[in-house]
């Protein structure tokens, strides 16, 4: 179990910035975010073209590759923020050179869309930070907890979560590296180099508009493959904005539940990290502790 490579924590005055690898934004969440990253002592610079537009794409993949490898390559720069998800990051991953990142590692924050770079930063080493976007950070109030628990990991502040009890849960202990993010994301990068490896994982999922038999068939695929077998621990996030149809004979969350029966590391359900509003931030290649019992799930970041 080997945690990944941590870039420096953030300090006041130090310089972020904030492009679009994927999806095209609303300049007013970049504007939002802009004032939000500012009100905690940061200098912000946006990423030349962040405010672009390419059809659905926030511009070109050459100049969307451009933003990221400018910023990557920049060793006054300690983070990038990425606006917001959608779809496009999966242009940009055989395209990107780690050779002056290596030297000068910064933080990568995103979530949905950019589980693409998490997956790619891993395979380089990197530990990224998936967390809240663009939108999250203008149109949430300064005490929002979201928003705080992110500005203090970036500090240097590792949060430890708690989660009420589900009857779905199956308890345990583990220990293991945090991996993971959007499901569909996620299994599109199954037998690339960008793969989430199984051994030593806590993995955690989400999703946001999968219908729940899109749902079950991409777990499937991780059980046929052997890696749910692998894991050490399952968070089971936030699955949203789908409509509960019971094609699967039942809910989804009991579907994903009989999915993963036998195994026996500990499973959390309804962990507050997704599309939604308690989309708590989660520092992906760090060593965490995941404990699920009677009172409900805990996961600890270890130093």
């Amino acid at each position: 179990m080997n945690a990944l490579i941590f870039p420096p924590f953030l300090q006041k005055e130090d310089r972020v910035v904030i492009l679009s690898p994927s999806g095209k934004i609303d300049r007013s969440f970049i504007e939002g975010a802009r004032k939000r990253l500012e009100s905690w002592g940061l200098r912000v610079t946006i990423g030349r073209h962040a405010r672009g537009s390419s059809g659905k794409y926030a511009g070109t993949i050459d100049q969307r590759l451009a933003d990221l490898q400018q910023a990557m390559d920049d060793p006054s720069v300690q983070a990038i923020f990425c606006s917001r998800g959608g779809y496009g990051a999966v242009h940009l991953l055989d395209r990107i050179d780690f050779t002056h990142f290596s030297k000068h590692p910064k933080w990568l924050i995103g979530f949905s869309d950019i589980t693409a770079l998490h997956a790619l930063f891993q395979a380089h080493g990197f530990a990224s930070v998936h967390g809240p976007m663009g939108r999250h950070l203008t149109v949430e109030p300064e005490d929002d907890l979201a928003t705080q628990a992110l500005k203090e990991l970036l500090f240097g502040e590792l949060p430890a979560y708690l989660c009420p009890q589900h009857r779905l849960n199956r308890k345990g202990c583990a220990k293991g590296v945090l991996r993971g993010g959007n499901l569909a994301v996620a299994y599109g990068l199954r037998a690339t180099p960008y793969d989430i490896p199984a051994e030593g994982t806590v993995l955690f999922l989400e999703d946001v508009g999968e219908r729940p038999h899109a749902v079950e068939r991409m777990v499937y695929n991780l059980k046929l493959s052997g890696v749910l077998e692998k894991l050490s621990g399952l968070i089971i996030g936030q699955f949203t904005e789908y409509e509960e149809d019971l094609s699967l004979g039942k809910p989804l969350y009991e579907a994903l539940a009989d999915l993963v029966d036998g195994y026996d590391y500990p499973v959390c359900f309804d962990f507050p990290v997704g599309h939604v509003t308690r989309n708590f931030p989660l520092l992906t290649g760090a060593k965490v502790e995941l404990v699920v019992d009677a009172k409900g799930a805990s996961l600890k970041f270890i130093p």
